[in-house]
């Protein structure tokens, strides 16, 4: 709020349906940034035309997605869309697992979830 775009930025944001994730991974931030490709999207357009934003991005504030910039960034858009989240009791909780692939896809839920031990039925 506050900045020249914000009013514009909302409009296009509640103009159709929107899908928020939660990326995990070591390189998250990095690497969906890359997959993103630059802000602007005449930069994209131009130097990274297979990027989403140069593919299907619109203009700077229709560029089609969103990627936080830091970790810090990250928490806080997380406990925006996401205010159930306990990103420390994930942490502690769910993420060794992930990171031994000890995890599943729910495509119905559209989320990844932990294989425990007693946890014998995938989805």
């Amino acid at each position: 709020a506050g900045r020249f775009f914000y009013q514009r930025l909302v409009e296009f944001m509640a103009s159709g349906p929107m899908w928020a994730y939660i990326l995990a991974h070591e390189n998250a931030i990095s690497l969906w940034r890359s997959l993103m490709g630059p802000t602007k999207v005449f930069r994209a357009r131009n130097c990274v035309p297979d990027s989403i934003r140069g593919t299907y991005g619109l203009t700077d504030t229709r560029n089609t997605t969103h990627g936080s910039d830091s970790p810090a960034s990250a928490s806080r858009e997380i406990a925006f869309f996401f205010p159930e989240f306990n990103e420390e009791l994930w942490y502690q909780r769910d993420e060794p697992y992930l990171r031994c692939g000890q995890v599943y896809y729910n495509a119905k839920e559209r989320v990844h979830c932990v294989c425990r031990a007693q946890e014998t039925e995938l989805a």
